[in-house]
């Protein structure tokens, strides 16, 4: 059975960190492109940033360029995104996910974890 599971979220003041973790396991984690999704309230879900397995390149969106990295630790099935200069704007649930694709043609995903949420407020 495929399982994600992220982990992570919390309250944050403007300029904050945070890292949110997921945790997967039933597949071969090596062999997925893997990132992270967000939904805000009353918002479409968007692809945030991924991270491919077969040459270990990342796309970001445009809104978190600079301020978000992905990362990933093959040996712990576990991928990362860290997250800094926080904004009022990134509070959403974030949801970790196994991807078809991602980028400037569009974010789809196979499989999905449940989301954690960040909130970022003074």
């Amino acid at each position: 059975e495929v399982q994600l599971q992220a982990s992570g979220g919390g309250l944050v003041q403007p300029g904050g960190s945070l890292r949110l973790s997921c945790a997967v396991s039933g597949f071969d984690f090596d062999d997925y492109t893997i990132g992270w999704f967000r939904q805000a309230p009353g918002k479409e879900r968007e692809g945030v940033s991924c991270i491919r397995e077969r040459d270990g390149s990342s796309t970001y969106a445009d809104s978190v360029e600079g301020r978000f990295t992905i990362s990933r630790d093959d040996a712990k099935n576990t991928f990362y995104l860290q997250m800094d200069n926080l904004e009022a704007e990134d509070t959403a649930n974030y949801y970790c996910a196994t991807l078809d694709d991602c980028g400037p043609g569009g974010w789809s995903a196979s499989y999905w974890g449940r989301g954690t949420q960040v909130t970022v407020s003074s």
